[in-house]
């Protein structure tokens, strides 16, 4: 096995294309180090990104954040502006793991292990994050919601990696909120994960909404039906009511121990009726703070 610790992206991209064996990318380690050890995956290449100034920083960019590959959940969570401006993303962020495993996993990490559980991804789908990919074509900005395709398979090709994720600017009157539901208090993966996000006008209307759907099918889904529910009311029950039965209808799941396919479907419903009201408080609490970060 090789190890290299390459100073910029572009060469951490060239390492990964010109590798004719497995080659990993080590960002937080969490996953990784895990499955090495287990005898999952014996990569002839580990390529670490951490010496990375771009995918190691979180910064401020056109009134959003961009948060580097690299980033630790703990050090997201350390964050105020991110805290304040994103709060459903952190909220997903700080359910990756253990107090612990949070120092060094990261959500980006999170996201391109395509798990369908993943709890960052979700609340980065509603907030219509931007993942930053260089490969050995250059950079290409890509949508969050495509970067999955199914468990363990990613639209990443040979030689890409994921820079970092964008999160954008929000009007003064805005919020999201991200729920999970897990049969124990903590330490659990995601039975159903939904993150919402929300914005209103100055009379309290939704004028734009996102509804991300985790755990449920084959990746996170992003359920247009649910968001199309909820733009042009003023989040009352009637409209609360549409979303949580599109969020249900959206559902694919499977029979587990975990969980079955009917109870899955009910849940993904109550939780995005529970997640957007969350979403509306923080919106108004937010602008009457006249949208302060």
């Amino acid at each position: 096995m090789r190890y290299e610790s390459p100073q910029t992206v572009e060469a951490a991209a060239a390492l990964l294309a010109g590798e004719q064996g497995l080659a990993r990318v080590l960002a937080g380690g969490t996953d990784l180090l895990v499955q090495m050890r287990s005898g999952m995956v014996e990569p002839d290449l580990i390529v670490d990104v951490k010496n990375i100034p771009t995918m190691t920083s979180i910064t401020e960019e056109n009134g959003g954040y961009r948060i580097g590959a690299a980033v630790s959940s703990a050090e997201m969570n350390e964050h105020k502006g991110l805290c304040a401006l994103w709060p459903g993303v952190m909220e997903g962020a700080d359910l990756i793991g253990s107090t612990q495993v949070q120092g060094r996993a990261t959500m980006i990490g999170n996201l391109c292990n395509c798990g369908p559980a993943a709890d960052s991804v979700p609340g980065m789908v509603a907030a219509n994050a931007i993942a930053t990919v260089v490969g050995p074509n250059g950079r290409r900005d890509v949508p969050v919601i495509e970067i999955p395709v199914a468990p363990g398979k990613s639209t990443l090709a040979k030689g890409e990696l994921v820079e970092s994720v964008f999160l954008p600017a929000r009007p003064k009157r805005a919020g999201d909120a991200y729920l999970r539901f897990i049969p124990r208090t903590e330490m659990d993966i995601a039975v159903v994960g939904v993150g919402v996000s929300l914005e209103l006008d100055d009379d309290g209307i939704c004028t734009d909404a996102r509804v991300g759907l985790g755990a449920v099918a084959i990746k996170v889904l992003l359920v247009e039906d649910a968001a199309k529910a909820l733009i042009g009311s003023k989040i009352d029950d009637a409209a609360l009511e549409k979303m949580a039965a599109a969020t249900s209808a959206a559902c694919k799941p499977i029979n587990d121990k975990r969980g079955t396919i009917e109870f899955r479907t009910k849940v993904a419903g109550v939780l995005a009726t529970r997640a957007a009201k969350i979403a509306l408080e923080r919106a108004n609490a937010r602008a009457s703070n006249g949208g302060e970060k």
